[in-house]
C-alpha cells in the first residue's frame, strides 16, 4: 500500500519503476540538515547497492536528535539505544529519486497502466493464491463485507501476491524521507507524515518484540504481502490466522483480513456495487456541463440524474439512490475512459489515492475471479 489514504501518495507505476532504478551516489546538503558537518564527514560508502544505501550519520543531525529527544518523553524510549539505532541507518538515494514527480510532459496512459497488472502471469497467480486461500478469502467477505476478488485485486496489484514485497530496510528508507525529503511543493508536509511514519515503526517494533532493522520493505518503507506502512499495520492489521500476532511479512491470511478491514474501516459498504461504464453526451446542448464533474475529490458525491443532466450517459442503467463520482482514465493521445463510481470504488483509492489503481485492483480481481471458473 504504497502511502495508504494519505495526500501524495506513490502509485503503483512508482513501484514497477523501483525495479528499473539506479542508485546513485548522494551528495547530501550536509550544510542544510547540520551546517557544523561537511558532507564527507557525514557519509561513507556502505554499499554500491541500491537497497544498501550510504551512511550518513543520521545521529548527528539536529532534526534527528530533536525526533529522537521527542521519542524518549513521548513514548519512553532510552536515547542512547536510539543514537546508537540512528547511527546505523543508511541514506537511501533511491529512494529520493523515486520520489521526485514524474516529468509533467508525459501523459497518462490508462491502457499501457492496466497492461502492466491485468496480465496472464499476475491473474494466474491470482487464481492460485485465490484457490489457496479460499477459506480465508471467504471468513474475510463474511466479517468485512469486502468481496474476495477484491481482496485478491489488491493484494495482487501491491506485490504479486507475496513474490515483490521489496528489499529496502524500512527504517533506512522511511528515515531518509523523514530528513531529507526532495525539493517539492509538499516537501515539510511529507517529511512529517515520514517522521510520524518512523515513529510507528519503532513502536510496531517494540510492540512486536522484533528488531526494526529486520523490517524490510517498499522504497516508501511499504511491509509485506499488502504493503502497509507501519502506522496502517499498528491501526488496521489483524491477526487473521489466530497464532496470537499481526504478521504480514509472512502470514497471506493476515494480509487477508487486513486489507478487508482496512477497506471496511475507509468506508466499504456490503453489497454496493463499484463502478459503471459511462460515455459523455456529443449533444452540443450539454456544453461540456460535465467537466464541472472532474477532478472533484475522492468521494462519491452527486446524484445519478445530475450527471445525466450535464452528459454523463451511463453504459448500463445504475441504481437511482446512490450517489457517484465521475472517474476519468486518460488514455494518451487516444480517448479517455469514463466511468461512474460508487463510495465502494473511493475506499478503494484511500489504499492509493490514483483512480489508475483503483481500478487496475477492480479489473484484475474480476479477471481472476473469471479465469477460476475456466
Amino acid at each position: 500500500m504504497s502511502m495508504k489514504s494519505t495526500p501524495g501518495l506513490l502509485t503503483a507505476a512508482q513501484l514497477c519503476a523501483l525495479a528499473l532504478a539506479i542508485a546513485v551516489s548522494p551528495n547530501l546538503l550536509a550544510q542544510q540538515n547540520n551546517p557544523g558537518k561537511t558532507a564527507s564527514a557525514k557519509i561513507r560508502k556502505a554499499s554500491s547497492t541500491a537497497d544498501d544505501g550510504e551512511f550518513a550519520n543520521f545521529a548527528d543531525w539536529k532534526e534527528v536528535s530533536s525526533f529522537i529527544d521527542q521519542m524518549v518523553e513521548k513514548n519512553g524510549f532510552d536515547r542512547n539505544e536510539l543514537v546508537a539505532m540512528f547511527n546505523k541507518v543508511r541514506y537511501v538515494d533511491t529512494a529520493i529519486q523515486l520520489m521526485k514527480p514524474a516529468p509533467a510532459s508525459k501523459p497518462k496512459n490508462w491502457a499501457a497502466y492496466r497492461a502492466r497488472f491485468v496480465e496472464p502471469v499476475r491473474i494466474q497467480a491470482g487464481v492460485d493464491f485465490w484457490n489457496t486461500y479460499a477459506d480465508a478469502l471467504g471468513r474475510a467477505e463474511a466479517q468485512y463485507g469486502v468481496p474476495a476478488e477484491i481482496i485478491v485485486g489488491i493484494i495482487g496489484v501491491e506485490t504479486v501476491y507475496g513474490r515483490n514485497v521489496g528489499s529496502f530496510r524500512v527504517m533506512d528508507a522511511i528515515t531518509t524521507l523523514a530528513f531529507d525529503y526532495p525539493n517539492t511543493p509538499t516537501r515539510e508536509a511529507r517529511m512529517t507524515f515520514f517522521r510520524s511514519e518512523l515513529e510507528s515503526t519503532l513502536l510496531y517494533a517494540r510492540e512486536s518484540g522484533i528488531d526494526p532493522f529486520t523490517l524490510l520493505g517498499s522504497y516508501a518503507g511499504a511491509i509485506g504481502w499488502p504493503q502497509f506502512m507501519p502506522s496502517s499495520i499498528r491501526q488496521y492489521g489483524v491477526d487473521f490466522d489466530g497464532k496470537g500476532k499481526i504478521d504480514l511479512r509472512n502470514s497471506p491470511v493476515d494480509a487477508i483480513g487486513s486489507v478487508a478491514h482496512y477497506l471496511a474501516e475507509h468506508g466499504w459498504k456490503t453489497g454496493l456495487p463499484i463502478v459503471f461504464p459511462a460515455t459523455l453526451s456529443t449533444d452540443t446542448s450539454a456544453e461540456n456541463r460535465w467537466q464541472a464533474f472532474i477532478g472533484q475529490g475522492l468521494e462519491a458525491r452527486f446524484p445519478l440524474d445530475e450527471l445525466i443532466a450535464a452528459g454523463v450517459v451511463p453504459g448500463v442503467v445504475p441504481p437511482n439512490d446512490i450517489r457517484y463520482g465521475l472517474i476519468d482514465l486518460q488514455n494518451g493521445q487516444n480517448p479517455a475512459e469514463y466511468w461512474l463510481g460508487t463510495d465502494n470504488f473511493f475506499a478503494i483509492t484511500q489504499y492509493n489515492r490514483s483512480f489508475f489503481y483503483a481500478m487496475s485492483v477492480v479489473d484484475l480481481g474480476r479477471a481472476v475471479r473469471v479465469a477460476r471458473t475456466q
